[in-house]
């Protein structure tokens, strides 16, 4: 039987290429001995000592990036890459790749656009655009809210347009404003709000059944209770703006009027994507039992907004680059 056992490995033997052979060869004297050094086991297996010594450190690293990452959206469900590189201050692009790698995506909702069918065949507001006159393009600062270490750099010197004065660009000087419709349970109803141009800040807004004068006013009124009136109110030309009841409220006020050119929504883009932000971060509104608990998440989204919502040009909320500005004026 011994015998029949040994011809039969060497026919084994005979029929394996020699690589195998050096492999179980060196198995067995490994058995054996268990003399074999690193260097001797790298030799025999064609690579660096180093190499025996490596641990893959990004798998580890990399899931502890997406425990963060999933941590940011468990608060902010519609940050996108950038905003939450600044929120974990990381590079955007390594919190790109690792949010790749694991498919992690943020919140999005589709939306429709809001279209005024009264409006359509509206004859042109005699109103201008006045935005030109305090944002001239290129004079706005990148506001970096980290670099921003003197008065010079949150100062913004615009054109005072035909006058050829200059005006500083600071809070409480520009308000845009807009409104927008919420579908609730087959009804509608309408939000305005007011931001200022400077600070990203929501510094008024009115909840109602209707879209018209009272909506708009009402959001001017919510925003003067708190804050100086400014220099310029600037809006659409939708008929709720160009109401001679909203126009005389800001002329006796001693507010300047501007308003975008018909059909061109990109002159209050300002408004438009904090309306298209809002509403994609907001959800689905069917989902509150009635009103009054809509109006109170509203309410709740907007002090979001305002206070925990990193803005991607501001690189901090909107109160507190406000804050910071003021700090640094000593007021």
């Amino acid at each position: 039987m011994d015998m029949k056992k040994k011809k039969e490995e060497e026919n084994k033997t005979r029929n394996q290429p020699e690589q195998e052979q050096i492999v179980e060869q060196d198995v067995k004297e490994s058995k054996l001995s268990f003399k074999l050094t690193k260097k001797e086991l790298a030799k025999r297996l064609g690579v660096s000592v180093s190499s025996l010594y490596y641990i893959r450190k990004r798998e580890p690293v990399d899931l502890e990036i997406k425990n963060q990452i999933e941590a940011v959206l468990a608060e902010n469900p519609a940050y996108g890459h950038k905003r939450i590189a600044l929120a974990l201050r990381l590079n955007k692009k390594r919190i790109l790749r690792v949010m790749k790698k694991f498919g992690i995506k943020p919140y999005r909702r589709r939306r429709n656009k809001f279209i005024k069918k009264k409006d359509l065949g509206k004859p042109k507001t005699a109103y201008p655009n006045l935005l030109p006159n305090y944002l001239p393009l290129g004079n706005r600062p990148r506001n970096n809210f980290a670099g921003m270490n003197n008065m010079q750099s949150m100062q913004v010197i615009a054109t005072g347009g035909t006058s050829g004065g200059t005006t500083t660009l600071a809070p409480n000087i520009v308000w845009v404003s807009d409104f927008t419709y919420i579908r609730f349970k087959e009804k509608f109803i309408y939000l305005a709000t007011l931001m200022d141009l400077y600070t990203r800040e929501i510094t008024g807004f009115n909840i109602t059944r209707f879209h018209n004068k009272e909506l708009v006013i009402g959001a001017l009124e919510d925003a003067l209770t708190k804050y100086p009136k400014p220099q310029v109110v600037h809006s659409d030309q939708g008929s709720e703006y160009d109401s001679k009841a909203y126009t005389n409220l800001l002329t006796t006020l001693g507010i300047k009027i501007s308003m975008s050119n018909k059909a061109s929504p990109w002159e209050n883009g300002y408004q438009e994507s904090f309306f298209s932000h809002f509403k994609e971060e907001f959800g689905d509104f069917n989902r509150f039992d009635d009103l009054a608990e809509l109006i109170e998440s509203i309410y709740q989204a907007v002090w979001y907004h305002n206070n925990k919502r990193i803005h991607t040009s501001l690189k901090t909320t909107p109160v507190s680059f406000r804050e910071y500005y003021c700090s640094k004026l000593g007021t």
